[in-house]
């Protein structure tokens, strides 16, 4: 077992524990005022809501903001933000609670955040949003369970759902979808279930590009990656959808398109410790002809035998998502993922038959007693988001208690 850090490639720049509350969910976005200060925004997992840090210096970041959620039960978990307007999904451990939904916020003076408008997504089947995406200051497109949803099986509680943010003190409903036969009256006959990984039938990511903007790439938990045509956003219909689960375990998390090659980035989230529910990989995809999307190679694991004797869970999470913003480093040839106690691993996929790990950065498992509030202990090293900005700075955080690490790859 290692006893210290792991790293290839790269060059670890700083670390802060965010005072203390260092589980950060899979919500990161980075603000540029004018006066030159870069503020990065960090949704959380428990006890906090949202964090900000301020990046100017990133050899020294500074927690400038953070504040709690109301109760313990519920979760921030994922952000977006348009210009100075902060987005935040809130989910509830249990239906019917709240709050459940979206809380909107001002952060043009981002040591006093100012809350403009809500989003009540809670309900009798409801536990709200789970993440959300925004980048036009248009709309919102949600993971997100509604006042009114009815699923066939709990687990299916949260579908894609459009909101209008036009006016971000009023937000509203402007659209929904869902696998066909999943909720209560729908003539299709219910999907069938995984036999031994079964994550529900409900969405997880919602991406919309500028280059296709009538086009919402969906990761489906169970359901698999779908493709949406959403030019009426209050009518999306289905234009492909690939799913692989069985034969594999299930739980599609993130799909990111690549416009110029063709190609998607997709990833399936290691939810078992040990590698109980292996494999959980990233996917490299041919969406050449967009309604039969074809899966070409998976990015290159390390020694997954040596990782499933660490504590906590190894296989994929999440990877950097290209958001189309002056901040966000945009590739098509790089992916930069999150594995858990496999750390911060980085590929090239120039050759996407043959992908290449080109580095990588796992940090030391964290020392100490678990933190009162943490009610759900985590083993190991648990690297969950990755956020990379314009000038190819790693911002990496971890979900249990590791807090922030900001890197850059020496290659």
């Amino acid at each position: 077992m290692p006893t210290g850090p792991e790293i290839h490639n790269m060059r670890l720049i700083s670390h802060n524990d965010l005072q203390g509350y260092g589980n950060v969910g899979e919500g990161m976005a980075i603000q540029q005022l004018p006066n030159g200060r870069r503020i990065l925004w960090l949704a959380h997992e428990t006890v906090i809501d949202f964090t900000g840090v301020d990046v100017t210096d990133v050899k020294n970041p500074n927690v400038i903001f953070q504040s709690e959620l109301p109760h313990r039960e519920m979760r921030s978990n994922s952000l977006a933000l348009v210009g100075d307007i902060l987005y935040v999904a809130h989910q509830s451990a249990r239906p019917n609670m709240k709050p459940a939904g979206v809380d909107i916020y001002d952060v043009s003076e981002p040591e006093s955040p100012r809350i403009i408008g809500n989003w009540d997504g809670s309900g009798p089947n409801s536990r709200g949003c789970h993440c959300l995406w925004g980048i036009d200051g248009q709309y919102l497109h949600l993971s997100s369970g509604t006042p009114d949803i009815n699923p066939r099986n709990a687990k299916d509680d949260q579908m894609y759902v459009v909101l209008d943010v036009s006016d971000p003190t009023k937000p509203s409903e402007a659209g929904r979808w869902w696998i066909p036969g999943t909720l209560e009256g729908d003539d299709e006959p219910a999907p069938e279930r995984h036999p031994d990984f079964d994550s529900g039938f409900s969405m997880h990511n919602t991406n919309v590009y500028p280059e296709r903007p009538d086009r919402a790439y969906c990761a489906n938990k169970d359901g698999g990656v779908v493709i949406l045509d959403i030019a009426d956003v209050g009518n999306p219909k289905q234009v492909a959808r690939l799913d692989y689960h069985p034969p594999l375990p299930g739980f599609t998390h993130t799909v990111v398109p690549l416009f110029k090659r063709e190609l998607m980035v997709v990833t399936e989230e290691s939810v078992r410790d040990s590698g109980a529910d292996w494999p959980k990989l990233t996917w490299v995809m041919d969406m050449r002809v967009e309604s039969n999307p074809i899966m070409l190679a998976s990015l290159p694991m390390p020694d997954v035998n040596d990782f499933f004797s660490r504590p906590g869970r190894f296989g994929a999470h999440n990877v950097h998502e290209n958001q189309p913003v002056d901040t966000s480093f945009i590739s098509e040839e790089l992916v930069f993922g999150t594995y858990f106690n496999g750390g911060l691993r980085v590929h090239d996929i120039t050759n996407p038959f043959e992908p290449k790990e080109i580095a990588y950065y796992i940090p030391e498992e964290p020392v100490g007693e678990t933190p009162s509030w943490q009610e759900r202990p985590l083993a190991g090293v648990n690297i969950n988001d990755v956020y990379v900005d314009e000038n190819r700075l790693v911002y990496a955080v971890d979900r249990q208690t590791g807090g922030l690490h900001i890197l850059e790859l020496t290659i």
